[in-house]
């Protein structure tokens, strides 16, 4: 079970202690293999994990430093194997700030995952889609993000020790990888445009006054999670490639509603899509 209390932003000192012995419980389940890319798998997106070859499954509950996961669609597993023949480890279900945890926390695992030897970040989210140009289904390979959820200043990315691995921040989105989607979903027939994206603290969804000002700021879509992941994943050397399912598409000049279950739909229809561009991103990791 968990060693560390409850409290947002637990300090360095526990988080270095935890993240040792969550590496350490991790490496001693049999058949574990060092991972070379971690997945992030978002609300809708979770079908991605049954593909994971040769599975080693360890529920959060179990892992140091890991907090619940409370959102509908969220398994709550860390998952190592093997994908397209590269080993991953995939986050089936991640943490959010609107669940009360601070950036600490919800970073947490992608620490592990940097630690445990992860050098690529794929992470994904449904969201909304701000550009009119989308539609339900469509794909964002997120060039940049807007963090409207931060608290006092930029996302906290203080620098805890990974074991013996120091590297310089690099771009938080890695536009070589975004390309390779790009190509993937030219190749796949399907729609997909680089894009901002636009982070919010939720769990509400935005009122139509406030998709407008999501417009006029730039953004192309807008969710409730991975600008603190990347951020960290970028400080710790990671390359990034993120991944937006348009669940819902923001008509500002019309009331609509949204609720979580047409998100779940959403990404089971446009799971394929996802799969593809994933493949295409491994392949480029082993070529």
């Amino acid at each position: 079970m968990n060693t560390l209390p409850d409290p947002s932003q637990p300090s360095p000192d526990d988080l270095v202690a935890a993240l040792q012995m969550a590496s350490d419980r991790c490496a001693a389940h049999p058949g574990f293999a060092a991972p070379r890319a971690g997945i992030i798998l978002g609300s809708g997106l979770g079908g991605l994990a049954d593909e994971i070859a040769d599975p080693l499954r360890i529920d959060y509950a179990d892992l140091p430093g890991f907090a619940r996961a409370t959102a509908s669609g969220h398994r709550g597993q860390l998952i190592f194997g093997t994908l397209d023949g590269v080993p991953v480890v995939a986050m089936a279900g991640r943490m959010h700030r609107y669940e009360g945890h601070g950036d600490d926390r919800v970073t947490f695992p992608v620490r592990l995952m940097a630690a445990l030897g992860a050098t690529m970040l794929i992470v994904s989210n449904a969201a909304g889609g701000l550009n009119p140009v989308l539609n339900v289904g469509d794909i964002v390979i997120i060039n940049d993000h807007i963090d409207l959820a931060k608290k006092g200043g930029r996302t906290l990315v203080a620098p805890l020790p990974i074991f013996g691995r120091v590297a310089s921040p690099l771009p938080l989105y890695d536009s070589r990888l975004s390309q390779i989607a790009l190509a993937a979903a030219r190749a796949g027939d399907f729609a997909a445009i680089l894009g901002t994206y636009i982070a919010t603290l939720g769990p509400t969804y935005e009122t139509r006054a406030e998709y407008r000002m999501m417009r006029k700021l730039g953004g192309d879509v807008v969710g409730m999670s991975t600008a603190p992941e990347v951020c960290v994943a970028a400080t710790l050397g990671m390359r990034v490639l993120g991944l937006s399912l348009v669940s819902n598409v923001a008509r500002p000049d019309e009331a609509q509603s949204t609720d979580h279950q047409d998100v779940l739909d959403a990404g089971r229809v446009a799971q394929v899509k996802l799969r593809k561009i994933v493949a295409a991103t491994l392949r480029h990791l082993i070529g």
